[in-house]
């Protein structure tokens, strides 16, 4: 059996899809592949978000991601919005949802690292979704 490929998106594909790919990576390899994209990008990932990841996971987002596109991305199964505050970008997938994240961007490390625990906590809960309802 295949795993599902999952997208984790928002508009600029610099911050809160970033973390959700690499956690996504760290907790949930076994279950599905992590892909994030946006319908813009940015010259580098949210400096903020690449050394809060660092310092709490020890991932080194730089070194193994970059800012993409959705043209970019293979076919996708599940398609999970960061919660965009604006109009999300469509991608097709058999299943959808929004976690509706606020973005952390140039705000303090405390809100940075509480989105963080909640990105871990939505992607741990995705894997045990897609474990037991076979998505």
């Amino acid at each position: 059996m295949n795993k599902p490929k999952v997208a984790l998106i928002c508009v600029h594909n610099s911050c809160r899809s970033q973390m959700a790919e690499a956690l996504g990576k760290k907790f949930a390899s076994d279950v599905f592949d992590s892909y994030s994209a946006g319908t813009e990008t940015k010259p580098q990932i949210n400096q903020d978000a690449v050394r809060l990841i660092k310092e709490r996971y020890g991932i080194d987002m730089e070194a193994t991601q970059y800012s993409k596109l959705l043209t970019e991305l293979p076919p996708i199964d599940i398609v999970i919005k960061m919660g965009c505050n604006v109009v999300c970008p469509y991608l097709p997938g058999q299943y959808t949802e929004d976690w509706g994240l606020d973005d952390p961007t140039g705000k303090s490390d405390a809100e940075f690292l509480e989105i963080i625990s909640q990105i871990e906590e939505k992607i741990k809960n995705l894997a045990d979704m897609i474990q037991n309802n076979g998505l």
